[in-house]
């Protein structure tokens, strides 16, 4: 049993920490108040091999493990948990082709995907599905060579942004086994989208409902096998929900450094607020909670990356505890600002606002604890 980050590991950690520094954290204020969505900068992390962390080698990507994502995704989001995010859900999609498409497939889309000369969004979650993911309506009918679809997606990240758009749609029966997998390449005729949602957080990247009518799209672009789509996607969030998971983590330590920076600046009935032992408990807490949290997140990727048949337990556990201990410490740490933790320009406020939705996307974190009582339930 070994904890230690390798050195590899190390300069990975490094170089995703340094570019947050430098790229995300000096203007993240600024792009959360405008809903600026900084399309440079997320590109240009392609040329830092963090569009295709786990994609393999042989079509651009960077062929890491798990283990290295939630290092990756912990520290950019450390600077932005937004855009952290956001290039999450695109490594998402960009594994997802990798693990299941065919051969023509991954040579087609993913050297673009991994230079994020492509910018890809997942689309599952509809109007009127969202932790029923499987009851899904958005259908796809074979129509000659081609295939119809028509439906709309909700709460798409980077919808009327991305370039490709990985959808699951209905193409057989009721539930589960019904859906599949398609690729939808923006400009496709029929393909539109709604307006950009005004969000509590997740401010500084687009949100959309996706819209498709009679949209056509080539029978090659259907995903892998029909009929094998809800599986994919599946697979595709245990992987989303640990980098989720990474992204909170990275924004609550954030949220914590500057709790303890203030603690130690301001002062109260003459004393600094860290020389009073309720604050010294409070930030021992919030400590506590994130070194715990970081255990599990990283114990739920190394199962991942080494396919143990409890990995989907631990990836939905890590989800649940990471983002609930993040979003706490996030609001412990706005307190311990007092006043100006409310103030738009501490950061504080920003931070507690984007780290609510972590406990709600990629499944919400009931259904991560539905998931884990079944797996223990089965056993």
């Amino acid at each position: 049993m070994d904890f230690a980050l390798s050195e590899e590991q190390q300069a990975i950690q490094e170089m995703a920490r340094s570019f947050a520094e430098d790229n995300l954290a000096p203007k993240a204020l600024e792009w959360d108040e405008t809903g600026h969505f900084p399309e440079d900068v997320v590109r240009s992390v392609g040329e830092l091999g963090l569009a295709g962390i786990y994609v393999r080698e042989d079509v651009g990507g960077s062929g890491l493990g798990r283990q290295e994502a939630v290092l990756i995704f912990e520290a950019l989001a450390h600077g932005c948990p937004s855009i952290g995010s956001f290039i999450s859900i695109h490594n998402m999609v960009a594994w997802m082709i990798d693990q299941f498409g065919t051969e023509e497939q991954r040579q087609k889309w993913l050297p673009k995907l991994c230079s994020m000369e492509l910018i890809a969004s997942y689309c599952l979650t509809e109007p009127g599905s969202g932790s029923d993911a499987a009851a899904l309506r958005t259908r796809a009918e074979q129509d000659g060579n081609m295939w119809k679809l028509n439906g709309a997606k909700a709460f798409i990240s980077g919808g009327g942004h991305s370039d490709l758009y990985l959808t699951m749609v209905r193409t057989g029966e009721d539930g589960p086994k019904g859906v599949s997998a398609v690729l939808v390449e923006d400009g496709t005729a029929g393909l539109s989208f709604g307006a950009n949602e005004r969000k509590m957080g997740w401010r500084a990247q687009p949100t959309s409902q996706v819209q498709f009518d009679d949209c056509k799209i080539p029978a090659d672009h259907l995903l892998g096998e029909e009929g094998a789509g809800f599986r994919y996607a599946m697979a595709g969030l245990d992987g989303g929900r640990l980098n989720i998971a990474a992204s909170a983590l990275g924004a609550a330590q954030s949220a914590l450094e500057k709790a303890l920076q203030y603690a130690q600046e301001r002062k109260a009935f003459g004393k600094h607020l860290a020389d009073f032992q309720a604050m010294q408990f409070k930030l021992a807490d919030m400590e506590t909670r994130l070194q715990a949290a970081r255990a599990l997140l990283y114990k739920a990727a190394w199962k991942l990356d080494h396919k143990t048949p409890d990995a989907g337990k631990f990836c939905a556990m890590a989800k649940q505890f990471v983002t609930d201990a993040a979003f706490e410490t996030a609001n412990d740490a706005l307190q311990i600002h007092g006043g100006y933790g409310y103030l738009a320009d501490y950061g504080m406020e920003k931070i507690v606002r984007d780290l609510r939705v972590h406990q709600i996307l990629e499944g919400t974190n009931e259904i991560m604890r539905m998931i884990v009582s079944r797996a223990l339930l089965a056993a």
